[in-house]
């Protein structure tokens, strides 16, 4: 698909989902930032979707994928952050409307919440559907 890199993050209850996304990034062709979190021992969510949310506000990377247990709290951390627009998906359609409609540049999945093939179906959705622009353009100029 590309050679772009994805910076993705995790709590302990995302870990394993992050591990499993990871893998599938490195198979299509993407270089990955892994911010963390290296266990499944407890962590603050917070911490790791600031880091992931800073580096996209910042320019280093213009993707992002945030993983948690429901994945409310990592999106809730990660939109307090300039030029952040990430969107919580359960489902494929989901993360296209987010990439369509909303230009999402950080993809959030509750762990929880979805299996790894319909995350895989997300994170697909998330890589290729491009934002349509015209009159989606300036509902997201708004959100900044």
């Amino acid at each position: 698909m590309s050679s772009e890199t994805i910076a993705i993050a995790a709590d302990h209850a995302g870990y394993e989902l992050k591990c499993f996304l990871k893998d599938r990034l490195i198979e299509f062709g993407f270089g990955v930032e892994d911010l963390g979190t290296e266990t499944t021992k407890s962590v603050d969510y917070p911490d790791f979707a600031n880091t992931l949310a800073q580096v996209i506000s910042d320019g280093r990377f213009s993707r992002g994928i945030l993983l948690c247990g429901s994945g409310i709290g990592m999106s809730i951390a990660a939109n307090r952050f300039a030029s952040v627009r990430a969107a919580l998906v359960h489902d494929e359609e989901a993360a296209r409307l987010a990439r369509q409609h909303n230009d999402a540049n950080v993809l959030v999945m509750g762990a929880r919440r979805i299996n790894p093939s319909v995350a895989e179906d997300c994170l697909v959705a998330f890589l290729t559907i491009p934002f349509e622009g015209g009159r989606h353009q300036r509902r997201v100029i708004k959100l900044a």
